[in-house]
């Protein structure tokens, strides 16, 4: 795995090439999220579109946060065979007329299955997991959401699963009932607004230390709590929380290395 900045990380298996949440802007700009909500990139993408190489499919959790889909990772669409995203997303992407992918665009709700297939290439079983971007009754504001779970022929040890933007909620503590989780791509930040005063948009710390507990991941990867100033919790507040977790979660914690370019602000 590359963590090439907030969600978007290049996940490669058995030839695959998949990519979540591309976001490749530079830094600087404002981007207004709806509803009197917005925020702006402080930092940019460690590696330029041009340098990342081929893309085989793209797993995006929504296309209406430019936290989670920007500019350039739009354009970046227009090249990759497969994009997975919600089914409202896969609408406004794959319709007539829409500025999205030239390929093939599938929409999954909770729970729905895709299967991603190459000759001389393993199986890879997609799975779109529950997300809440938000507090109770926020989904009309916010919009739908999805993660995903990756389950792959010869995987030894459980799914890789990427959370997806998301509150703790009652359909997320369902995830380890229903699958046996190896490795987490955690997305945290505890995204807050003026607007919305305390409320939190995205996992805490404390929330993801829950998380955790409950799904009992091997390998624990934090992404998407840095670059934006709507996170207002960073890796500080995630290693702190995690040194006192319990079942020695905290010794799961893993940060990719990540080495932004150097902001133009």
């Amino acid at each position: 795995m590359t963590h090439i900045g907030g969600p978007t990380v290049l996940v490669e298996v058995g030839e695959w090439r998949l990519l979540t949440d591309p976001t490749f802007d530079p830094p600087g700009r404002r981007y207004s999220f709806g509803w009197g909500t917005g925020s702006r990139k402080r930092t940019g993408p460690s590696l330029d579109p041009a340098e990342l190489g081929p893309v085989d499919a793209v797993l995006l959790s929504h296309e209406h946060h430019a936290d989670n889909l920007d500019d350039r990772g739009r354009e970046l669409l227009a090249g990759v065979p497969v994009v997975v995203t919600t089914r409202a997303g896969a609408r406004r992407l794959g319709g007539p007329g829409s500025a999205g992918s030239a390929g093939d665009v599938r929409g999954l709700l909770p729970w729905e299955e895709t299967v991603l297939e190459a000759p001389g290439r393993p199986r890879i079983r997609v799975t779109a997991t529950p997300c809440r971007h938000g507090p109770p009754l926020s989904r009309p504001i916010v919009g739908p959401v999805v993660g995903f779970a990756l389950g792959w022929d010869g995987q030894e040890h459980g799914v890789l699963w990427m959370t997806g933007d998301t509150v703790l909620f009652p359909a997320l503590r369902a995830v380890p009932r229903r699958m046996t989780v190896d490795t987490v791509l955690l997305h945290l930040g505890a995204v807050r607004f003026p607007l919305t005063g305390p409320v939190h948009y995205s996992l805490t710390a404390a929330q993801a230390v829950e998380l955790c507990g409950l799904v009992q991941p091997r390998t624990i990867v934090p992404v998407h709590y840095e670059g934006w100033e709507h996170f207002s919790q960073g890796r500080e507040a995630v290693e702190r929380a995690f040194a006192g977790a319990p079942d020695g979660l905290g010794d799961r914690l893993h940060w990719l290395p990540l080495s932004p370019r150097p902001s133009d602000t």
